[in-house]
C-alpha cells in the first residue's frame, strides 16, 4: 500500500464490495485497548500477504476505533506511508523479495528507533480467521474450506471467503513495543532477526491456539512411535520373550499404536460442533460458562492438560465444543477401549479421541507403545484430556483419583518437554445428569453396567424430561514446574532415564492426584437441586414445608456468600423460593396441599436419585456442618474446644471429601464459619462462649438441619473405629476391617432407614482406614494385622459424643457386641 491516490481507491472498492458479504468481528479488542499506548506510532503486522485479510484487519479498525492501518504514520521525521506490513513481505514490482523475508517497514521503523529519530513504536500482531466463528454453523460443506495448517493459494482462499466469510474472527494481539528490543544493543540486523523470529513464533502459538498443532498424517506419527528408545527395548524384549522374529514384534508395536492413536480431522470436530449445538440446545436450557479466561491466557506458551471431573459420558463432548466455541484447541482425549465400537469408535477417533485399555498389566509393549504416543503429544505441545478419577463418579462425590495417567505424564515430562505445561481442572455440573436412570439402578444396589456410549442415546427418547442447565467452570490451573519446585526443589538437575524412576515419584504423583481432585472441588457449580436435595435429604421424613425449605435455602445461600468456597465456586442466583420453583419445574419435587399451604416432599426415586447431587456439594458443606453438629449435644462451647476437636476429625473428612484447606489454614476458616452463624442468628457469643439458640427456636431447627449433612459420614467413622477397638490389637486385618465394616453399614441402613447408598460404599471405608494410617493412629504389624494408638478410644468416644446423637452410637455399640457375641458362639 502506498500513498497513491489510485491505489487507495482501488482498496476502498475492494473493500466495499468485501463486505457486501464478508461479516467480522473482533473477540478481544477490549484487552488490546487497555494496553495500547495512543501517543506512540502503532503498526500492525499479518502473517502473509492478502489483500483481502488487510481489509478485514482495517474495516474493525474502523469499527472498534483503532488507527487504521492504511493510513500514513510518523515515526519521527519518518513518514511511513501506511501503519501495517506482512511478515513474510510482498515482492517488489519485478518480483523480488528480501532474502532474509524482512519487511522493508519493519527495517525502517528499528532502524529510526535505533538512531533515536523517536521514542518507541507498537506492532500489534493480527490473525485473522476465516470460518471460526462461535455463532451457529449451518454446513457441514463449509467446514472443508474452514482454516487449517496447509498451503493455501489464491483460488482456496477466494473460496473461503465466499463459503465462510459471513463469519470471520479478527485477533488482536498484545502490543510488542520496540524500544524494549533495541534495547539490548544488539545491533540492527540482530535485532531486525529477533523481532521476526518473535513474530514468526507468535503467529505459529497463536494459530496453534485457535485451530491446534499442526498435526502431522497420523500413519507417520504411529510409525514414528515404533523408533522410542523404550519402544524399540520392549520390541526387543517382546521378541526375546515369545521368541518371535524382530519384525513381528515390531508389527505388534505398530498394531498396538494404531489401536491407540487418534485420528484428529479438523472436519470432524467442525462437523460435531454442528451436531452437537444441536444437541444441547435440544437437551439442556443452557450451557454456563465460568473463567475460561484463566484458560485462554495460559494456552499460548504452556503444555494444557485438561483434568475434568467425569459425571457423563457427554463431558468430553462437552468440554471440546466449549474449547472449540471459544477459540482454544479441542484436545486429544484419553478414552477407554469400550468406547472403540463400530461407526462411534472412528468419529471419537477423529474427533480427537485417543483409546486405552482399562489395564496395562502384563503387556509391557502396549505400555511402551502408549508412554511413547502420549510422550509425543505432549512433548509436540498438542493439549490433551483425561479422567483422574478414571470412570464415571455413580455418587456424585469425587473419586480417589488413579494416579496412572498423572505418572505417565510426569515421567514423560522430566524425561523431555518443549514448554512448561499446566492442568487444568474443568468441573462440570448437571442439574439433570442424562445417565440418570443407570445410576438410579446401581444407587439401588444394582449391579454396575458395562459403560457404553449408547447410554446418551437412550435419553433422546425421553426428551419428555426437563434436563435443566449444565455449569462448566474452570479451575485454577497447576503449574507442574512450580508443584515439582514444592515437591523436589532439585528436580531439574534429575535426568530421567527411560526406565528410571526417581523415589520420590510416586509420591509426588499421589500429592499432584490430591491436588487436582481439590481444585476440582474448589471450582464446584452449586445449583438449585444441589441445594435442594441438601435440605430435604437432610430431614428426617425427607420433607418440609414451603416455607421452612426457603428459610434453609436463603440460609445455605446466606453462609455461602458470607464465607465463599473458593474464587472459582460459583453460587445460583435469585432467592430460596426461586431455587424451589426452579426445581419444581424438573418434576423433582412431589407436594401436598393442605390449608396451611404446600408441603414439598422427595417420593422414593427422586429421594434416592438426589443423593447424588447432594454429594457434589457435600465437601462445601462438611465444615460448617461439623461445627453445627457440635452443638447438638452441648449447648456452650469455647472457640479452644470447637479447635480441637475440628483438627482432630478434620484430616478424615478432608481424604474423604477431598475439602482445600490445609491443616495451617483450619483457625482462620473456622473463625469465619463462626462469625457466619452469628450473623445469621445460628449461635451467640457470650463471654468468650459460642451459645447454641433454644432448642425450641427455628433457628436452632436450622442449625440441626445443617448438622445433619455430614452425620452419615460421621457415623461411619465412628462406625469403623468401634469396630476396630472392639476387636482388639493386632487381631484384624485393613482388609477384614473394611469388609466387615460393609457388612455392618449395610444393617445399620436399613435398621435406621438411611437413604444414602454410599453410607456402605467399600472404597469409603478403605480410604479412611488409610488415612488412620497415614496419620499414625493404626500400624501394620508383619502379618498385616492393625494395631491402633492407645488413645484412640478416648478420641473415637470424645468425637461421637460431640457430633452423633445418642440413639446412633447406641445403636453401632449394639451391632458391634452382637457380632462380637456371634463370633464367639462361632468359636
Amino acid at each position: 500500500m502506498t500513498r497513491s491516490p489510485l491505489r487507495r481507491l482501488a482498496f476502498g472498492t475492494l473493500r466495499r464490495l468485501l463486505y457486501l458479504w464478508v461479516r467480522s468481528e473482533t473477540i478481544n479488542q477490549s484487552a488490546l485497548t487497555l494496553k495500547l499506548d495512543r501517543s506512540k506510532p502503532v503498526f500492525y503486522v499479518l502473517q502473509r500477504p492478502a489483500l483481502s485479510e488487510l481489509a478485514v484487519l482495517d474495516h474493525e479498525c474502523s469499527k472498534t476505533g483503532l488507527p487504521r492501518p492504511v493510513l500514513p504514520v510518523a515515526v519521527g521525521e519518518l513518514i511511513e506511508p501506511a501503519a501495517f506490513f506482512y511478515l513474510t513481505p510482498e515482492s517488489d514490482w519485478l518480483g523480488r523479495q528480501d532474502k532474509r523475508g524482512i519487511s522493508p517497514t519493519l527495517q525502517r521503523i528499528v532502524a529510526a528507533l535505533g538512531e533515536h529519530a523517536v521514542d518507541d513504536a507498537q506492532i500489534i500482531p493480527v490473525s485473522v480467521f476465516w470460518g471460526q466463528s462461535p455463532d451457529h454453523e449451518t454446513s457441514a460443506w463449509k467446514l472443508l474450506f474452514a482454516d487449517s495448517w496447509a498451503v493455501t493459494g489464491r483460488l482456496r482462499r477466494l473460496a473461503s471467503i465466499l463459503i465462510l466469510g459471513r463469519k470471520t474472527r479478527v485477533q488482536f494481539s498484545t502490543p510488542i513495543h520496540l524500544r524494549e528490543l533495541i534495547a539490548q544493543n544488539k545491533g540492527q540486523e540482530r535485532t531486525l532477526r529477533m523481532v521476526h523470529r518473535i513474530l514468526r513464533v507468535h503467529f505459529r502459538n497463536q494459530k496453534a491456539a485457535v485451530i491446534g498443532p499442526d498435526v502431522s498424517h497420523r500413519r507417520n506419527l504411529v510409525k514414528g512411535l515404533v523408533h522410542g528408545p523404550q519402544v524399540r527395548q520392549a520390541i526387543a524384549e517382546q521378541a526375546e520373550r515369545e521368541n518371535l522374529p524382530l519384525e513381528k514384534a515390531e508389527a505388534l508395536a505398530l498394531r498396538y499404536g494404531n489401536e491407540i492413536a487418534s485420528d484428529y480431522t479438523y472436519t470432524v470436530i467442525r462437523f460435531l460442533e454442528l451436531v452437537l449445538s444441536w444437541f444441547w440446545n435440544k437437551i439442556y436450557d443452557g450451557i454456563r460458562v465460568n473463567h475460561i479466561e484463566g484458560v485462554q491466557d495460559v494456552a499460548q506458551g504452556h503444555e494444557v492438560v485438561y483434568v475434568p471431573c467425569h459425571r457423563s459420558h457427554i463431558d468430553y463432548l462437552l468440554l471440546s465444543y466449549l474449547l472449540f466455541r471459544n477459540g482454544l484447541t479441542p484436545p486429544h482425549i484419553a478414552a477407554g477401549i469400550n468406547l472403540n465400537m463400530p461407526l462411534i469408535g472412528g468419529l471419537l477417533r477423529r474427533g480427537g479421541a485417543f483409546f486405552m485399555r482399562r489395564t496395562f498389566k502384563g503387556n509391557p509393549l502396549y505400555t511402551a507403545v502408549f508412554n511413547e504416543y502420549l510422550h509425543t503429544l505432549i512433548s509436540k505441545g498438542y493439549p490433551v484430556e483425561y479422567f483422574v478419577e478414571g470412570g464415571r463418579s455413580r455418587t456424585g462425590r469425587m473419586l480417589r483419583p488413579k494416579t496412572g495417567m498423572l505418572a505417565i505424564t510426569l515421567r514423560s515430562y522430566l524425561q523431555s518437554h518443549r514448554l512448561p505445561l499446566v492442568f487444568v481442572p474443568v468441573y462440570i455440573g448437571y442439574e439433570r445428569v442424562l445417565e440418570g436412570r443407570t445410576y438410579l439402578g446401581e444407587l439401588r444396589g444394582a449391579s454396575k453396567k458395562k459403560e457404553s456410549i449408547f447410554d446418551i442415546f437412550k435419553v433422546i427418547g425421553a426428551l419428555k424430561q426437563r434436563f435443566g442447565q449444565v455449569w462448566v467452570n474452570f479451575g485454577e490451573p497447576i503449574k507442574l514446574d512450580a508443584f515439582l519446585d514444592q515437591q523436589q526443589p532439585d528436580w531439574r538437575s534429575q535426568t530421567l532415564a527411560p526406565h528410571f524412576r526417581p523415589a520420590w515419584l510416586n509420591d509426588a504423583t499421589n500429592r499432584l492426584g490430591e491436588r487436582v481432585a481439590r481444585h476440582l472441588n474448589e471450582a464446584a457449580a452449586i445449583n438449585p437441586v444441589n441445594l435442594v436435595a441438601l435440605a430435604l435429604l437432610s430431614t428426617s421424613k425427607l420433607a418440609l414445608d414451603e416455607r421452612a425449605l426457603t428459610r434453609i435455602l436463603d440460609l445455605y445461600l446466606g453462609l455461602l456468600r458470607r464465607v465463599p468456597y473458593s474464587p472459582h465456586t460459583t453460587l445460583p442466583e435469585g432467592d430460596g423460593l426461586a431455587l424451589i420453583e426452579y426445581v419444581r419445574g424438573m418434576d423433582l419435587l412431589a407436594e401436598q396441599k393442605d390449608a396451611l399451604g404446600r408441603i414439598l416432599y422427595l417420593d422414593e426415586q427422586n429421594a434416592i436419585l438426589m443423593t447424588y447431587y447432594r454429594n457434589n456439594v457435600l465437601h462445601i458443606f462438611a465444615l460448617p456442618a461439623l461445627l453445627a453438629s457440635f452443638f447438638q449435644s452441648s449447648g456452650r462451647i469455647s472457640r479452644e474446644q470447637i479447635l480441637r476437636f475440628v483438627h482432630a476429625l478434620y484430616p478424615y473428612l478432608q481424604a474423604e471429601l477431598f475439602i482445600r484447606w490445609s491443616q495451617d489454614e483450619l483457625d482462620d476458616v473456622v473463625d469465619q464459619w463462626l462469625a457466619a452463624f452469628v450473623e445469621q442468628g445460628l449461635l451467640k457469643l457470650e463471654n468468650e462462649l459460642y451459645v447454641r439458640p433454644a432448642p425450641s427456636s427455628r433457628h436452632f431447627v436450622l442449625l440441626t438441619l445443617l448438622s445433619r449433612a455430614i452425620v452419615q459420614t460421621l457415623q461411619r467413622f465412628y462406625m469403623a473405629s468401634a469396630l476396630l477397638l472392639n476387636a482388639g490389637q493386632n487381631s484384624i486385618s485393613a482388609e477384614e476391617l473394611e469388609d466387615l465394616c460393609t457388612v455392618m453399614a449395610q444393617r445399620l441402613s436399613i435398621l435406621h432407614g438411611l437413604n444414602a447408598p454410599e453410607f456402605f460404599d467399600k472404597s469409603l471405608f478403605r480410604h479412611f482406614i488409610q488415612t488412620l494410617l497415614d496419620q499414625g493412629v493404626l500400624r501394620r504389624d508383619e502379618a498385616g494385622k492393625l494395631s491402633h494408638h492407645p488413645l484412640l478410644a478416648e478420641l473415637a468416644e470424645g468425637a461421637a459424643k460431640r457430633v452423633l446423637p445418642a440413639e446412633i452410637r447406641l445403636s453401632i455399640r449394639q451391632v458391634t457386641m452382637d457380632r462380637s457375641e456371634d463370633m464367639a458362639d462361632g468359636l
